[in-house]
C-alpha cells in the first residue's frame, strides 16, 4: 500500500511541473506581503517569478524566493519549530514548576509549624524541665528537615537517638536524688529494648514517620526530576537535515507563489516525527515515571501521609512520656537492678515521687481551631487531587507531540488526507505517503526527513536514564523502603538522596534496596537481624555497579 501511494505521489509531483511550465510567470507581490508581515526584510524580492536553479531546498522550477530569501527562511524555521515545541510543553513545564513548588512548600511548613505546635504545648504543660531539655526535640525536628531536604540522615538510627537522649533526660530528671553519670547513662541504654520505658509509642512512630518522610521527600524529588528532564528535552536540537525539511514544509510555499497554503497534516506529521524521534524515544520511560509518581501520590493519601503523622506527633511523644512517668518507680527498681545502685546527690528531701510532679499536668492538644494552618490555608488532599489529574494528562506527551504541534491552524491546513488544497513539498495537493509510526527506528524510511537511526541523541538518553534512576526511587518508596546512590565525587556521602552509605550501599538496579527504615549503612556492631539483611544482598557486578554509578551522578546533578 505504502509503494502504490508513493507511486501516485511521484506521478502528482511530475504531472504538476510539467503542467506549471505551461502557466504565465505567477506576480510575487503577494510573497513579498507575506514575508514582511511575518518581519523578514529582505533586500530583494522578485517581481514575477524566475528559474528556480539556485535554490537548494525548494523546487528549483519558477520560484519566488531568491538564495538569501531560502536561507532565512532555513533559519526561521529551526526558531519556528523551537517556539512550536516550548509553547507545546510550556503547560508541562509550568506544572511541574508549580507543583513542586506547593508541595515542597506544604511538606516544609508542616514540619514547621507541627514544631511549634509542640514548643507551645509542651512549654504549657511541662514548663521548666521541657525548656531545660528542649534541645532534644530542637534536633529531633531540624534531623527530619534535613533528612526531607535531601540530607545525609539516617531514619532510623536518629529516631532511636532521639529517644535514647530523652530516656537519659526523663531518667535523671526522675531520680534527681541520684548522681547519674555518662557511664550510668550508657548501662541504662543497654536494657532499653527490655524495659520499654516509653510504651509501644517509639516503635509505631518510627515506623509511621520513616514511611511517611520517604514517601513525601521522594515524591518531590520525583517532581524534580520530572520538571528538570521536561526543561531539557523541550529545549530542541536541530539536525540540517530536519532543517532542510522544515523549510520546505514551512516556506516553500512562499517560492512557489503560494504563502497562503498551509501544509497537509499527514506532510506536517512525517517532518515533526522525523525531527522529534529522539523526544519520542523518551515515552516509555516517562511514562513508567508518571505510573510511578501516580502510585506514590496514592501512599501520600492513605497509609503514608505525612500530614496525618506530623499533625498528632506532640500528642504521641507526651503519651510517651506519661508512660515513663507512670512506670518511673518500678522502672528505677529494674535500672538499679541492672545498673546497680547510683551514688546519692546529697539533695536530702528531693524524693522520685517529688520530682515527677513536674510531669502531672496532662498534656492537652490543640482543639481544631487553635492548631495552626498550614501551607497558606491548603492541604494535602487538595495538592494530590490537582497533581493527580496533571500527571494523568502528561502520560504519552512526548510521542504525541508531533500531533500536537500539527493541529489544524497552527502549521497545517487541516486533517483531511486527500485534501487537495494544502502543501505536500512540492505543490498544492494531496500528501500520498503514510505516517510513520514513533521514535528513533522507525524513521529509516521516512520520506521527509533524512534520519541516523544509528546514533541515538546522547542528552536525550541521559534523561531516559535519569527517568529509570527516579522511577525506581519512586516504586521503592512506594513500597516504604528508601533506596540510595552513592556518589564518589562526595567521598561517602550520600549523593542528595539522604544516604547513610559509607561503603556496604545497596546497589542493585533491579528494586533491590534495603526495608525501610534501615538505610543500608555498614554499620559496626549491628544486631543479627541487620547482618541477616545484609547477607540476603549479593554483591552487583562490576558492570552493573559502573551503569548505577552513571545512573546516580545524572541524577545527583538533575537534584542540585
Amino acid at each position: 500500500m505504502l509503494g502504490i501511494r508513493t507511486v501516485l505521489w511521484t506521478l502528482s509531483v511530475a504531472l504538476s511541473v510539467v503542467t506549471g511550465a505551461d502557466f504565465k510567470a505567477h506576480n510575487c507581490s503577494e510573497v513579498r506581503q507575506a514575508s514582511i508581515a511575518k518581519g523578514f526584510s529582505f533586500e530583494n524580492v522578485p517581481l514575477q517569478e524566475m528559474s528556480g536553479d539556485h535554490l537548494r531546498v525548494c523546487p528549483q522550477g519558477s520560484t519566488c524566493c531568491t538564495s538569501e530569501m531560502e536561507d532565512k527562511f532555513g533559519q526561521r524555521s529551526k526558531l519556528e519549530l523551537e517556539n512550536l515545541v516550548d509553547e507545546t510543553s510550556h503547560e508541562l513545564r509550568s506544572t511541574f514548576v508549580s507543583r513542586h513548588k506547593k508541595f515542597d512548600e506544604f511538606f516544609l511548613e508542616l514540619l514547621e509549624n507541627t514544631e511549634k505546635s509542640l514548643n507551645e504545648m509542651f512549654v504549657r504543660t511541662y514548663g521548666k524541665p521541657y525548656m531545660q531539655n528542649s534541645e532534644v526535640f530542637q534536633n529531633l525536628f531540624a534531623e527530619l528537615k534535613r533528612y526531607y531536604t535531601g540530607g545525609n540522615v539516617n531514619l532510623e538510627e536518629m529516631l532511636n537517638d532521639f529517644w535514647s537522649r530523652l530516656l537519659e533526660r526523663m531518667f535523671t530528671l526522675l531520680n534527681s536524688q541520684y548522681v547519674i553519670t555518662e557511664d550510668y547513662l550508657e548501662c541504662i541504654s543497654k536494657y532499653t529494648d527490655q524495659l520499654k520505658p516509653f510504651g509501644d509509642v517509639p516503635k509505631k512512630l518510627k515506623a509511621q514517620v520513616t514511611r511517611a518522610f520517604i514517601v513525601a521527600r521522594t515524591f518531590v524529588q520525583g517532581l524534580s526530576v520530572g520538571r528538570e528532564v521536561a526543561s531539557r528535552v523541550s529545549k530542541v536540537s536541530s539536525t540540517p537535515a530536519c532543517i532542510r525539511a522544515l523549510t520546505k514544509m514551512m516556506y516553500c510555499p512562499y517560492c512557489q507563489a503560494m504563502p497562503s497554503v498551509k501544509p497537509c497534516n499527514n506532510y506536517c506529521l512525517n517532518v515533526m516525527k522525523g525531527c522529534l524521534a529522539n523526544q519520542a524515544d523518551l515515552d516509555p520511560e516517562w511514562n513508567q515515571y508518571i505510573d510511578a509518581m501516580l502510585l506514590v501520590a496514592q501512599r501520600l493519601e492513605g497509609p503514608f501521609n505525612i500530614e496525618s503523622v506530623m499533625e498528632p506527633i506532640d500528642v504521641k511523644i507526651s503519651e510517651a512520656i506519661m508512660n515513663m512517668q507512670d512506670n518511673s518507680v518500678q522502672l528505677s527498681y529494674k535500672v538499679f537492678q541492672g545498673c546497680g545502685q547510683p551514688k546519692p546527690s546529697g539533695m536530702g528531701g528531693r524524693s522520685t515521687r517529688g520530682i515527677s510532679d513536674v510531669f502531672n499536668a496532662r498534656f492537652r492538644p490543640y482543639s481544631p481551631e487553635e492548631r495552626p494552618t498550614t501551607a497558606a490555608g491548603t492541604s494535602l488532599d487538595r495538592l494530590l487531587i490537582d497533581i493527580k489529574e496533571k500527571l494523568k494528562l502528561f502520560k504519552k506527551f512526548w510521542s504525541n507531540l508531533p500531533e500536537d504541534i500539527c493541529k489544524p491552524h497552527r502549521v497545517t491546513a487541516g486533517n483531511a488526507t486527500d485534501d487537495d488544497h494544502c502543501w505536500n513539498g512540492h505543490t498544492k495537493g494531496r500528501y500520498f505517503p503514510e505516517v510513520l509510526k514513533d521514535g528513533l527506528t522507525n524513521q529509516v524510511n521516512n520520506p521527509e526527513v533524512g534520519v541516523d537511526i544509528t546514533r541515538p541523541d546522547t542528552f536525550i538518553r541521559q534523561q531516559i536514564m535519569a527517568l529509570r534512576v527516579m522511577t525506581n526511587k519512586l516504586k521503592n518508596a512506594y513500597n516504604g523502603n528508601d533506596i540510595y546512590f552513592q556518589d564518589s565525587s562526595d567521598e561517602g556521602s550520600g549523593s542528595g538522596s539522604g544516604s547513610g552509605c559509607t561503603e556496604a550501599c545497596i546497589t542493585e538496579f533491579d528494586f533491590a534496596s534495603t526495608e525501610a527504615p534501615v538505610v543500608g549503612a555498614d554499620r559496626s556492631g549491628s544486631g543479627p537481624m541487620e547482618d541477616s539483611a545484609a547477607a540476603t544482598h549479593p554483591a552487583p557486578s562490576a558492570a552493573l555497579l559502573a551503569s548505577l554509578a552513571l545512573s546516580a551522578l545524572a541524577l545527583h546533578r538533575l537534584w542540585r
